[in-house]
């Protein structure tokens, strides 16, 4: 489903992808069973997985990955180039970033460009990731710091759902 007010050129969209109201998707792959919430961008070149859940009002841009199972809550804030100026180009200078398989990402977070976030983490709300998060662990912030470990039963109960 691709509402008739999203603007999607160039992409592989996976079957049972819903992409709603005022998106603009380009040169990207986007895998089943997500949904895309109203005014999200996403492009060029970025991969997300399959059953991910990006809400309203998230930019995802050039150099981010998300791995299966992502949720990014409204407003998250993607960047890629990590000292941008608008006199000099640095389009050359993007930093990847990766979300890893099962990742939460608070509303109105902002991942900094280069990180890495692991499987199963939790970023909270209004957090800045600076560095990366490992595995099944909780962070909040800004700087986002280590709250405690998060339980493996989140990919076991994964699990057992499919």
């Amino acid at each position: 489903m691709i509402h008739k007010s999203a603007y999607v050129e160039d992409c592989n969209i996976g079957e049972g992808t819903k992409i709603w109201h005022f998106c603009h998707l380009f040169n990207s792959i986007i895998g089943k069973n997500c949904t895309i919430g109203q005014n999200v961008v996403i492009g060029p070149k970025v991969v997300i997985g399959n059953g991910c859940k990006i809400q309203n009002n998230v930019s995802v841009y050039q150099g981010v990955t998300l791995e299966d199972n992502v949720f990014c809550g409204p407003s998250v804030v993607f960047t890629n180039v990590y000292n941008p100026r608008a006199h000099i180009k640095r389009i050359d200078e993007i930093r990847t970033t990766l979300v890893k398989k099962g990742a939460t990402l608070g509303a109105n977070c902002t991942i900094i460009c280069g990180v890495t976030i692991g499987k199963y983490a939790f970023v909270g709300a209004g957090s800045v990731v600076t560095k990366d998060v490992p595995d099944y662990t909780m962070v909040y912030g800004n700087p986002a710091k280590i709250i405690k470990k998060i339980s493996i039963e989140f990919e076991i109960n994964e699990k057992q759902i499919n």
